[in-house]
């Protein structure tokens, strides 16, 4: 599992290239979240994997980036090609 910086996770924002994945509450999610993120839980984790295009790079985040590390080695299990866990979370963002 790689680990993204916060920096280099904007720079991907900016190109648009990668998807970034939002596993905090959704509550939290709904209250403020990386524009474009899409909000991934344990009710619609099975849709997300099923219909997600697992070429593209994913960038997974959660508060502080530390349960995006397992959240990220989860997506790499289920067949993602290029997934991040990015480095301090959304509070760093």
């Amino acid at each position: 599992m790689k680990i993204i910086s916060v920096k280099e996770a904007k720079q991907e924002l900016d190109k648009r290239g990668a998807i970034f994945v939002d596993i905090r509450d959704p509550v939290s999610y709904q209250d403020d979240h990386i524009p474009g993120a899409i909000h991934v839980n344990d009710e619609n984790v099975g849709a997300f994997i099923a219909t997600a295009d697992k070429t593209r790079p994913h960038i997974i985040y959660c508060y502080h980036g530390n349960n995006s590390q397992g959240g990220a080695a989860y997506f790499e299990e289920n067949g993602f090609k290029d997934v991040y866990s990015m480095a301090g979370g959304f509070s760093e963002w």
